[in-house]
């Protein structure tokens, strides 16, 4: 019996990866359930297990030894539940704490089911879920495929742990842009304002630390391998990199780019920008569906005005397209 328990520990720790330790005390709860049952006289019993030996050490409240209990089928039976229960708990802590480090990092895994639109992911040992509010419109996935994800959070629910993802939150572009260009992780290149609609359009504005480094051209790569690696993970989704600058004039230029802008009237007072654009720029400055002019708004924190119009004329009506910070249009 003794080199039985130390057998059944040994097994356990390799197989589940829980603590020895753990696994002792699920049997010392077992064989008192036990031992209760036996002695139903005696107030109050003491199990150990020698962790050297497995030898089983029964004691009443003065400290007299007892004889272990012949664990019957029942006995056994219940025994098996408690340890069950503490093995369970103890890999429901191993996998919380070994995935709460790893929150709001990118996780890679495998595609193992769809279930109620939620697609479960099979990272490790432990199952990840993929709401369908976090996933990016359009994209399809077969149970094996390898699928890549932000660990938005980790919960104990119960007796699971839930592991949540998300491939539309920013963050996930941001840790995909820190993962590609090594001058970002390394803080060469700043970040200063990222915004998305997942699946359709982001904006990234990023600057340099460093004079010698193009922070657009890094971003980039040469011939542009670095960003075609995370827009191959984003699928149709276009993703517009801008050079940050402190003055929003610039920055407005820069975040309503590809179109080309003629001038721009600021009133800082109101955060409202009117730029001018020619007819031929106007349909791209605005986007489709106001996309481009919308993102931009929300990137640089300014309320933007769309306008084909003159500033000379600026007093006189006009038909222009108005978005405001966060907003949406007008």
């Amino acid at each position: 019996m003794q080199s039985e328990i130390l057998r059944i520990v040994e097994a356990l720790h390799r197989e589940r990866d829980i603590d020895k330790e753990i696994i002792f005390q699920g049997i010392e709860s077992a064989i008192l359930l036990a031992s209760r049952k036996k002695y139903k006289n005696i107030a109050e019993i003491n199990v150990s297990i020698d962790r050297t030996t497995g030898e089983i050490i029964l004691t009443n409240q003065d400290g007299e030894k007892l004889t272990p209990p012949d664990l019957g089928r029942v006995a056994a039976q219940a025994g098996k539940q408690v340890i069950t229960q503490k093995i369970r708990k103890a890999e429901q802590d191993t996998i919380y704490n070994e995935f709460i480090t790893k929150k709001r990092t990118i996780l890679t895994g495998l595609v193992h089911h769809y279930e109620n639109n939620s697609i479960i992911v099979t990272i490790g040992k432990a199952e990840g879920i993929l709401s369908d509010q976090e996933q990016i419109r359009g994209e399809q996935y077969q149970p094996g495929d390898r699928i890549r994800a932000y660990l938005l959070d980790v919960k104990k629910m119960g007796s699971r742990v839930k592991i949540l993802l998300s491939r539309t939150h920013p963050n996930f572009i941001r840790k995909l842009f820190e993962l590609e260009i090594p001058e970002i992780e390394q803080g060469f290149i700043q970040i200063n304002q990222l915004v998305r609609e997942p699946g359709y359009r982001t904006k990234i504005a990023v600057s340099s630390q460093d004079k010698k480094i193009d922070c657009v051209g890094a971003c980039i790569g040469v011939r542009g391998a670095r960003i075609r690696n995370i827009l191959e993970e984003l699928g149709s989704e276009r993703v517009d990199i801008i050079r940050w600058d402190d003055s929003p004039e610039v920055l407005i230029k820069n975040s309503l780019k590809p179109a080309e802008i003629s001038s721009i009237a600021l009133d800082h007072a109101a955060k409202r920008a009117k730029v001018f654009v020619d007819e031929s720029q106007q349909a791209l400055a605005i986007g489709k569906e106001g996309q481009n002019v919308r993102l931009a708004a929300k990137l640089c924190k300014w309320d933007i005005d769309i306008t084909t119009q003159k500033p000379e004329n600026i007093d006189t009506p006009e038909q222009n397209s108005r978005i405001e910070d966060g907003n949406g249009s007008s």
